[in-house]
């Protein structure tokens, strides 16, 4: 029901702010699914995960000095337990697929 004791002024000045409210929330909203400023945004994602990577692989290779070897050489432990372990999921995945053939 209207409130007939409002001013017409007070009622235009709150209509007045409302549109300019939808239009700042409709241009954020273009903004936000504009393609140019996803791909930035998918580009920089991916340059943070690349930065995550790098970090672990470089916690991967030996420190520069040491008696386990020569510098910059990956750990041949990582690497043997990474081959296990793909060793042991394939025969895993391939154990449940016999089983499930029977």
């Amino acid at each position: 029901m209207a409130d007939r004791g409002r001013d017409p002024e007070q009622v235009e000045r709150e209509i007045e702010r409302t549109r300019a409210e939808l239009a700042r929330n409709i241009d954020e909203l273009a903004d936000r699914l504009n393609p140019k400023h996803v791909a930035q945004r998918g580009t920089e994602r991916l340059k943070e995960e690349a930065g995550i990577v790098a970090q672990a692989m470089g916690s991967l290779v030996r420190p520069a000095e040491g008696e386990d070897g020569e510098p910059g050489r990956i750990d041949q432990r990582v690497v043997l337990a990474g081959v296990g372990t793909a060793v042991a999921l394939t025969a895993l995945v391939l154990w449940r697929r016999s089983r499930k053939r029977r």
